[in-house]
């Protein structure tokens, strides 16, 4: 990455790396002069995704968040809907993160490093600890010192959906409950959670991680994965049951209302936006972006204390709870350091 950073004629870099390194490496580029493609979660904690978004606004960058639902033209229309009155006053939406994930197993003490991997880089802003589970990568997503657990893997997709349509940006409260089932194993992560969010204006977001056998609510069939969101309105619910598609049922009876489907192309979106320089035509902005990220990890939060916190959204804190505020950023691990003016 840093030779990319110092190609004069490289435009923009795209990040896929592990989590621990979305934001320091996505601030780096935007201080290299480069527009970002980062992956989601954009961050890997509330703190440093905020950093995120100030880099972006200093340099001026055009940086797209990784959840390429918010360019699927169907799902557009459904929030387009949503906020048209189909369903009428919508208060709450429930989503659903189920993959089937099995166990990790044990790797029973420190493990080598694969060739040619340099694990100085590849820790970078976490800490120094020995390699200690099987899998040098992937596996990765279930230990808090570089992941966020499914609800940062794959739910964050459908945390940004519910909170695309449900029309909120932070929560003034979050709660969570949850544990590893089953598996004895080194995953750190829970593999099932339910945690709540509420918001101002009274809206409330739920959310489902489960990791096994289970039912699909609504969501569509699949022997291992299904994922989705319904929104409840006054007037009926809407579900969204994949990353392209909607269905809508109205009154008492439940009857079928408007439904729809459209794909998307979200990398052509933001190569649209690096040509015209325009940072209000990406359908992610990193805003976006951080502020979904941000639910996953205010969850995640909320499970790690055992305990409800209180959030204030205009200042990105936890109120009276010292041991949560820690948990919203990290300690980095010099030179890989999220500053706080980027």
């Amino acid at each position: 990455m840093r030779y990319l950073f110092d190609d004069k004629t490289i435009d923009a870099v795209s990040f896929a790396t592990p989590n621990h390194w979305h934001a320091l490496g996505s601030i780096w580029a935007c201080q290299a002069g480069k527009d970002v493609y980062v992956e989601k979660p954009c961050s890997h904690n509330v703190w440093e995704g905020r950093k995120l978004v100030e880099a972006a606004r200093t340099y001026d960058r055009i940086v797209q968040h990784g959840t390429q639902c918010r360019s699927s033209t169907g799902l557009q229309e459904a929030v387009r809907q949503l906020r048209g009155g189909l369903i009428g006053e919508v208060y709450m939406a429930r989503a659903l993160c189920y993959k089937w994930r099995d166990t990790i197993g044990k790797a029973g003490g420190q493990q080598p490093v694969p060739r040619g991997v340099d694990y100085d880089l590849w820790l970078g802003p976490a800490p120094t600890k020995p390699l200690t589970r099987k899998r040098l990568h992937y596996d990765w997503h279930w230990f808090w010192d570089y992941g966020n657990g499914d609800i940062g893997n794959q739910g964050v997709h459908q945390m940004d959906i519910a909170r695309w349509g449900l029309g909120v940006t932070l929560p003034s409260r979050a709660m969570s409950m949850g544990a590893k089932f089953m598996f004895d194993d080194d995953q750190e992560t829970p593999n099932t959670m339910e945690a709540s969010l509420w918001f101002p204006g009274e809206k409330m977001l739920v959310f489902a991680v489960r990791h096994w056998i289970t039912n699909h609510e609504g969501m569509g069939s699949g022997a291992d994965n299904a994922v989705g969101v319904t929104f409840y309105g006054s007037k009926g619910y809407l579900v969204i049951p994949s990353y392209t598609s909607w269905h809508s049922f109205l009154g008492k009876e439940r009857k079928e209302g408007p439904k729809g489907s459209g794909g998307e192309q979200h990398y052509r979106n933001f190569i649209e936006a690096v040509r015209t320089r325009k940072r209000d035509q990406l359908a992610a902005e990193i805003e976006e972006g951080h502020l979904s990220s941000a639910l996953c990890h205010l969850a995640n939060v909320a499970y790690r204390v055992g305990r409800s916190i209180e959030f204030d959204p205009k200042t990105e804190t936890i109120r009276g709870d010292d041991d949560a505020n820690r948990l919203l950023m990290r300690q980095y691990r010099a030179p890989f350091v999220v500053p706080e003016h980027v």
